[in-house]
């Protein structure tokens, strides 16, 4: 009689967690970082149709890489939650930390209880009133949810970026220094060589806390032109 083939617990999670990681790295990076108006997400895409950045309910914007299909099937779901939630009581009752709890649990039973995990990482981000008001999570492959604050990295170099942005980032950054400051570390660290990212190869948009509900826009063409000159 064959013995059975084992696998020990620590092994499994172990293996899970390195194929993850794998596919996360080799996704293009995502920047978000706080500027004085309000919270910025920057990607490197050149997709106009497969977005990396999406708005979920009136001050809050999701962030993701990885495998599309499996972070646009989390964006969905939440914007689906953040709407019963926001019909059944109060739409002041959606917030970014029930939302990063919500994809923390989804994340973590995913994680332990199927053969394959999520290949995704994200960031929920909450735009408030003033700037000590805004809240970032991030949301690792394995449901751990860290609070961050200032700015977030994520992708094959979230490491190196991370790195810049301790240097150059800083709380009275406007709107136009904080894009050229991510575009910058995206356009040095995204890949073997530094280049120069041009508009068309970039996903940028913001929560503008000066409007009044919808904070959410993207910013595109002649404006991001603009502020990139």
């Amino acid at each position: 009689m064959s013995m059975p083939f084992y696998v020990s617990p620590e092994q499994i999670i172990k293996d899970k967690a390195d194929y993850a990681r794998k596919g996360i790295a080799r996704g293009r990076s995502v920047i978000v970082l706080q500027y004085q108006g309000g919270i910025l997400f920057v990607a490197e895409n050149p997709s106009r149709a497969l977005h990396k950045i999406s708005e979920i309910y009136d001050r809050i914007g999701f962030a993701a890489v990885g495998k599309y299909n499996e972070f646009e099937n989390l964006r969905v779901a939440g914007v689906r939650l953040a709407d019963m939630r926001g019909y059944a009581y109060d739409r002041r009752d959606v917030t970014g930390r029930s939302l990063a709890n919500a994809y923390a649990q989804t994340l973590g039973t995913i994680f332990t209880e199927t053969p394959k995990p999520f290949e995704v990482e994200i960031v929920v981000a909450e735009v408030g009133s003033t700037m000590a008001e805004d809240q970032l999570y991030r949301l690792m492959f394995d449901g751990s949810v860290a609070d961050e604050h200032g700015y977030v990295a994520m992708g094959g170099s979230a490491e190196a970026i991370s790195g810049g942005l301790a240097e150059g980032w800083s709380e009275g950054l406007g709107l136009a220094e904080a894009l050229r400051l991510a575009v910058g570390l995206l356009g040095r660290f995204g890949a073997e060589t530094e280049r120069t990212l041009p508009s068309g190869q970039l996903e940028v948009a913001v929560l503008d806390r000066s409007r009044p509900r919808r904070t959410f826009s993207r910013i595109t063409g002649s404006r991001l032109d603009e502020l990139l000159a």
